[in-house]
């Protein structure tokens, strides 16, 4: 592959580079949780609602970072999102009270919230021809933070002996160095991203054909929801998106104090999660030769059946836990970037910017409920009930995709 080749990637690789690092910030919070308690004397609840409202403030940011992406440049959308999430965790050095580290949280929720909705319409217009396989391609890379997340707090948090030398000379030298660093890289590649990528986008790439006519008002976007089938549509996301942000929060948890595997096998267990990310440039790739439907169809009724067996087989042991994992991995990544295609093609190129923020506004502030929902059922009635309910919001995401896809 010659050099002219590989710059054709220069947007999608940094814009990917910057969601990579946005999802290692937002994963490293929940392996987090059981030294978090520990430090802090804190609940299940507490934690989940403190990431809750990390996901609710990341979820509120969609539709305007899509709305002023179309005013004023989807470049400086990301590039000032990239830079409040890194304020955010570099000031998590400071050695502060639980309220202190939740207000941090949901800076780095506003900062990381700014990226996906701009990044998703960026890409559309960069690669018309093949956005599924650029947002497969996005997607797998950022969903990677979440393999490096957990290893990375285990590094900082429970350093082999030869590494406490080099850790004992950083600011905050226990989890809290891992954000300082986080957030150092997280200002550099925003560097990067802001003096390289404008260069290389084509002709209104940025922002877009002009429009004629005014601005779109609320009640325009709030039209969108007189079709039915995207209703629907928006239903299922919505379900999906609460059933995974809820497993995802506390899947460490669930795997050492349901099912009785160590902290350190929870830990892996988890990454594997994210380990499988790669499905995402089949499932994309997948899309744009086959359709939308079929290939959501299978995703989420894989991350359906592997809930129900996460449920049923809690005591099965880490091999068939490990399975299961994978699984949910398989059919949630693979979901993700289809979904994102299809809405592009789905909204009016006017509203494509701010419908896109909507949408993605209801899913994220489902799925934002979710950690707190699932840390409150599960300190009352225990882990699996609150997984089953992770698992039934899944199986209704599959059926009503399934529907579009026979009347489609």
């Amino acid at each position: 592959m010659d050099l002219r080749r590989i710059a054709e990637y220069d947007v999608l690789l940094l814009t990917a580079l910057l969601w990579f690092l946005g999802k290692f910030l937002r994963y490293a919070f929940p392996p987090l949780f059981e030294s978090l308690q520990a430090s802090y004397g804190v609940s299940n609840a507490a934690v989940g609602t403190a990431y809750t409202g990390f996901m609710l403030v990341y979820a509120l940011m969609q539709f305007p970072s899509g709305a002023i992406a179309d005013r004023v440049g989807a470049v400086r959308v990301i590039v000032a999102g990239a830079t409040v999430a890194a304020v955010g965790a570099v000031a998590l050095v400071v050695d502060a009270p639980f309220l202190v580290l939740a207000a941090v949280m949901l800076v780095i929720g506003a900062g990381t919230g700014a990226h996906k909705t701009v990044a998703v319409r960026l890409l559309s217009r960069v690669y018309p021809a093949r956005t599924g396989r650029a947002l497969g391609a996005h997607d797998t890379i950022g969903a990677l933070g979440g393999v490096a997340a957990p290893a990375a707090v285990v590094l900082f948090v429970s350093a082999p002996a030869a590494l406490d030398a080099l850790l004992d000379r950083l600011p905050g030298a226990d989890w809290r160095g891992l954000f300082v660093v986080s957030g150092i890289v997280v200002l550099a590649i925003a560097v990067a991203f802001a003096v390289r990528v404008p260069s290389r986008l084509p002709e209104n790439a940025d922002r877009g054909e002009p429009q004629e006519g005014p601005e779109p008002t609320a009640r325009d976007y709030l039209v969108l929801f007189r079709d039915r089938r995207m209703t629907a549509f928006v239903i299922a996301t919505i379900a999906a998106s609460f059933s995974y942000n809820g497993a995802v929060a506390f899947f460490p948890l669930y795997l050492s104090r349901a099912a009785g595997l160590s902290t350190s096998t929870a830990s892996l267990l988890y990454s594997v999660l994210f380990a499988v990310t790669f499905v995402q440039l089949v499932s994309g790739d997948l899309s744009d030769r086959l359709g939308r439907f079929p290939v959501m169809t299978v995703a989420l009724g894989l991350a359906a059946a592997s809930l129900v067996g996460v449920v049923l087989l809690v005591d099965a042991g880490p091999i068939v836990l490990g399975v299961l994992v994978a699984t949910l991995g398989l059919g949630s990544h693979g979901y993700r970037p289809v979904r994102g295609a299809y809405l592009v093609e789905a909204l009016p190129e006017r509203l494509a910017g701010g419908g896109l923020g909507v949408v993605r506004t209801l899913l994220m502030a489902a799925g934002a409920l979710a950690p707190g929902i699932v840390g409150a059922i599960a300190d009352v009635a225990g882990f699996r009930p609150a997984f089953a309910l992770l698992a039934g919001s899944t199986a209704l995401a599959a059926f009503v995709v399934a529907g579009l896809w026979m009347t489609e």
